[in-house]
């Protein structure tokens, strides 16, 4: 049935991309009359050549070529440009040849004269009409090219989509779970817990719900992008302060983590700038720093390098963990990637929403970015484009 129905469209389709009668009728009308005006034009400029030229026949031959080129340019099919020609050897005989306004097809030389023109004609009328057809399937493959592209950035939109969704589900469950649970464990249990048992009670509660505070300034960051064109809104910015904004803002939540951070060397007045949207690109190294600090199982110092080339800025943060398992780390960057040993893939220290949220960012900003496992831990990056405000 759906086979069936499918097939009805697009015959459907079909029909409605066939001309109609009465626009046939008026597209035929239009040439014809254009046709007619520019046979008349020629003509009454052939007869001023035929007065005062030297040598008229050339110049009266080169204007009825002229007038084919302007017919199989300006009207649809071979026809008008056909009937053009055969108009113009009749015209030059009856106008502007011995005995004039009578047809003579006995004059001596006149026959190869009229095929000569005919054949010049004809094949000037096709060569046009080839151009022009090759010109309209060529517009009509970058049109089609186009709508495939529209599609593909709305498949991919709708796989974001799906990625942040599932990502929500999965990273915000949990802890709501937990305050949930501890709040009513402490509010059943107050009278027989210690106050150590009460600290651990708040402690949890106060840890789920930064890890929601956290979720929520991701899926606020991705009101930021445009939901029609998938792009955000870039200015020029210098991206040591950016990614020194993001530092800090990480040692705030993780006052015990190490990040050594390294930039190339530059002169005072040489700072890299590129176009950006600064509080999306702090969220992007946000997430992933605080990534490397909860599941790379590493005590050891992050670090994040930046680095440049002739068309992009790219910033890399690695850890010294356990890195990444192979089997995920093709699509971690679409809800899917949890760190080697972590059995818990239903617990919100999972990486879910907020390397989805990197990719989206990343992808808004038409950077790139990927991971990969070192020999110790593993590597996360991501490039910007150096683009000019214009």
């Amino acid at each position: 049935m759906e086979e069936r129905n499918s097939g009805k469209k697009r015959e459907s389709g079909k029909r409605t991309a066939i001309p109609s009668k009465e626009e046939m009728v008026n597209v035929h009308k239009k040439d014809t009359i254009l046709s007619l005006s520019i046979f008349i034009a020629v003509t009454v400029a052939s007869f001023f050549f035929n007065e005062m030229a030297s040598a008229p026949m050339l110049n009266i031959a080169m204007l009825y070529t002229l007038g084919v080129f302007i017919i199989t340019r300006y009207t649809d099919g071979y026809i008008y440009g056909i009937m053009f020609a055969v108009a113009s050897v009749l015209g030059v005989n009856f106008f502007f040849t011995y005995p004039y306004q009578t047809f003579n097809f006995t004059l001596e030389g006149y026959q190869v004269t009229f095929l000569g023109m005919f054949i010049i004609a004809i094949i000037t009328s096709t060569m046009s009409t080839n151009m022009k057809e090759q010109s309209r399937k060529l517009i009509e493959q970058e049109k089609a090219l186009a709508e495939q592209e529209k599609a593909l950035m709305e498949a991919q939109k709708e796989k974001m989509r799906a990625n942040l969704l599932r990502a929500v589900s999965h990273d915000l469950r949990t802890p709501l779970t937990g305050i949930i649970g501890n709040s009513s464990s402490y509010l059943e249990m107050e009278d027989k817990l210690s106050a150590e048992e009460k600290r651990g009670f708040v402690e949890y509660i106060n840890s789920d719900a930064n890890w929601l505070l956290n979720m929520v300034e991701n899926l606020l960051s991705v009101t930021r992008i445009d939901n029609d064109t998938a792009s955000v809104s870039k200015s020029l910015e210098p991206v040591d302060e950016v990614v020194a904004a993001a530092v800090i803002q990480f040692k705030k939540r993780f006052p015990e983590a190490e990040v050594h951070v390294f930039v190339p060397e530059s002169e005072p007045d040489d700072a890299m700038m590129v176009m950006m949207d600064a509080m999306l690109i702090q969220q992007v190294i946000l997430n992933i720093l605080q990534n490397a600090q909860l599941h790379s199982g590493s005590s050891k110092p992050l670090e994040l390098t930046i680095d440049e080339d002739d068309t992009s800025v790219s910033v890399r943060i690695r850890d010294y963990g356990v890195g990444i398992d192979d089997s995920r780390i093709d699509d971690i960057f679409d809800g899917a990637g949890f760190k080697k040993g972590d059995d818990n893939t239903d617990g919100y220290k999972g990486m879910g929403i907020g390397l989805s949220i990197c990719k989206t960012i990343i992808m808004a900003h038409s950077g790139e970015i990927f991971a990969r496992n070192c020999e110790e831990g593993a590597e996360f990056c991501f490039s910007l484009p150096k683009e000019t405000e214009e």
